[in-house]
């Protein structure tokens, strides 16, 4: 291949893969795009890709965490669900109706860097849930594949590259151009919960018929466990093992945007939100059903042995008894269900990420611009999902602690947005209350974390590569101009058009007292230092900073006369990228090349350079240069810097 020809290569893919980064998104980090809305039952079932699908593998984990215990273990997570997730959740539903969840309202209680620091944190916890979530579930649906028994035996010791083979087929249609698929999502998931409801119905049916095994069990559990409130209390220390069922209130909220609602309002939509409080109940509601029910006839049904790994029941419970009881036939189109739905689960993970990222990391100026595209973050997230598909061997019991400190710090997070919300509020009995479940999910994923120390580390790793590189980004980032667009006032730019007739000149000040003295001391220095004429107007520009840890804003202009001086002043996250971003729009709504004026500043450059990129200012005038020459290539177009003193 030519040189020619390796060019012309790179250039079209480099442009195919950042196709979509000109196309305008959904959410606050860009431009709004109208989504097709769509009733809230459709909606629950794009949710319930993930949610619903770990019934492929829960029942099995919870066997394994709880044995005989199990059904009572499974009984708590329900009453959490019921009454402290769905609460919680129904409450960021009204207050984030355009999707942005729970990580936005802690994000709103914080301001500054600590703000930022925090979301990049539980930003850590999202890429560990969801990336987690897209090889969990294809490790369970390579457990489905291998275990069939009408599948050659030659692939089952092949989990890995199964599971490699569903992750990159995953990544593969994301690449072509995902777009969420409801009706699928609708197919699936009905089809999905269909057959689990005929393999749970036969089990409480084999149940019935053989009250033995009932007997049997309750012998087992009163043998290893004498008192009741023994049983309770072991249940109460075993359940963060089965926090996987709780997956899915997240997502729930994130895909709001999809929810059809009756006369909306863009800025309220109670339409939107009371949809969303039905998706999310009937959603709990119809999981709790399947969780209690399919634990208790997997506990009953289904020998201990096989739950262990190897065993033909581990992480794939009810598909054993389809197999078991319904026959071979009934049992292969159960695994085809469930290998569907468990990879659909997958996709809807990949969609949170493609979502999520872009919504935060770029408006921070913590990403590269090329992360608004979705084509390149597929291939950054797939590579991910094929290194801890491997480290973890495609095992889904060894995945499991990684998934649930996601979900429960999550969740976490939530029930702390809520209750603070709620204290705002100043309810004493609404504070009561949240505050307790989220001492529930606390003591959850605490548990969660001691009894499984991987999730954490799995979740640190996350956390710490998505900081650094934030944070190396931001400052690779850091000379641009940074602003969304510029606005004046009606003074303002009556200076700007006075200022026109002759030469533009600006001096930069930073405001003190801002009385007349000031300003008379600050001209005479800075006409004295660059020979300005006294018969040459002059204007002042001074730019406050406002929070130095947003990256990009709207800079709102305004025209101030103290005395005979005449002022532009501004407020924005950065000095230097503000005064440079001002100079352009003079330069482009009058057409002459303004001049700014500036005074040395004494110090050690590497001081001015963090307090620059931490604060905001710094060696003010090198940087404006630096934020000019990079925003204008051509020298002659390029506003004038004068530094004297």
């Amino acid at each position: 291949m030519t040189n020619i020809a390796k060019k012309k290569f790179s250039k079209q893919l480099i442009s195919w893969l950042l196709e979509e980064d000109h196309k305008p998104k959904e959410g606050p980090y860009h431009k709004a795009e109208p989504h097709r809305k769509h009733p809230w039952w459709q909606v629950m079932c794009l949710t319930g890709v993930d949610y619903f699908s770990t019934l492929g593998y829960q029942p099995g984990i919870a066997a394994l965490a709880a044995g005989a215990l199990s059904p009572l273990a499974t009984l708590v997570l329900v009453v959490l669900t019921l009454f402290g997730a769905l609460p919680i959740y129904r409450r960021v539903a009204g207050k984030s109706p355009h999707g942005e969840g729970s990580i936005a309202m802690l994000e709103n209680l914080l301001p500054w860097w600590q703000g930022k620091l925090f979301v990049l944190c539980l930003l850590g916890f999202v890429a560990t849930d969801f990336i987690i979530t897209i090889t969990l579930s294809a490790a369970d649906a390579t457990a489905h594949i291998i275990e069939n028994p009408l599948i050659p035996s030659m692939l089952h010791h092949q989990q890995i590259a199964i599971t490699l083979v569903l992750v990159a087929l995953l990544g593969a249609v994301f690449l072509r151009g995902f777009r969420e698929a409801i009706g699928i999502a609708v197919l699936l998931v009905g089809v999905y919960l269909f057959l689990n409801f005929i393999v749970i119905s036969f089990g409480l049916l084999q149940l019935f018929n053989h009250p033995s095994l009932i007997t049997d069990w309750q012998t087992t559990l009163f043998q290893q466990h004498s008192n009741p409130l023994k049983m309770i209390g072991i249940a109460l220390w075993v359940f963060p093992k089965l926090a996987l069922g709780l997956s899915g209130f997240e997502t729930g909220v994130t895909v709001m945007p999809l929810v059809q609602g009756n006369n909306e309002i863009s800025g309220h939509p109670k339409g939107r939100i009371r949809n969303t409080h039905k998706l999310l109940t009937t959603a709990a509601g119809i999981m709790s059903f399947f969780l209690l029910t399919s634990s208790l006839v997997t506990t009953l049904l289904i020998p201990v042995a096989e739950f262990q790994t190897g065993g033909k029941a581990n992480g794939r419970a009810l598909a054993y008894l389809a197999h078991q009881y319904l026959g071979d036939t009934f049992g292969t189109i159960y695994d085809l269900s469930t290998i569907s739905i468990l990879w659909f689960a997958g996709a809807s993970a990949m969609a949170g990420l493609l979502n999520i990222v872009p919504r935060y990391l770029p408006r921070y100026g913590m990403a590269p611009t090329w992360t608004r595209a979705a084509r390149p973050l597929v291939l950054v997230f797939i590579t991910i999902a094929f290194v801890v598909t491997i480290l973890f061997k495609a095992d889904v019991e060894a995945q499991g602690g990684a998934y649930a400190t996601g979900v429960l710090v999550l969740m976490t997070s939530a029930a702390v947005a809520v209750t603070l919300s709620v204290h705002r509020q100043r309810s004493k009995r609404g504070e009561l209350a949240f505050g307790l479940i989220t001492l529930l999910f606390l003591y959850t994923t605490i548990i969660n974390i001691i009894e499984r120390p991987e999730g954490i580390r799995i979740a640190g790793f996350f956390i710490s590569a998505i900081i650094l590189t934030s944070l190396v980004s931001r400052v690779w980032r850091s000379t641009e101009l940074r602003v969304e667009r510029i606005e004046f006032d009606e003074k303002a730019r009556q200076f700007i058009t006075e200022q026109s007739r002759g030469e533009i000149r600006l001096i930069a000040n930073r405001l003190n007292a801002g009385d007349v003295q000031e300003y008379f001391l600050k001209e005479k220095e800075v006409r004295e230092d660059n020979h300005i004429p006294s018969s040459d107007p002059i204007l002042f520009l001074e730019v406050m900073v406002a929070d130095a840890s947003e990256f990009a804003d709207v800079i709102t202009v305004e025209g101030v006369e103290v005395g005979d001086y005449r002022i532009l002043r501004a407020e924005s996250a950065a000095v230097p990228n503000a005064i440079a971003a001002l100079l352009l729009y003079i330069r482009d709504q009058t057409g002459k090349i303004p001049h700014v004026y500036f005074g040395w500043v004494e110090g050690n450059p590497i001081q001015y350079l963090l307090r620059f990129i931490l604060f905001g200012e710094g060696d003010i005038p090198v940087v404006t240069r630096e934020v000019l020459r990079k925003a204008e290539t051509d020298p002659e177009r390029r506003p004038g810097i004068h530094v004297g003193g």
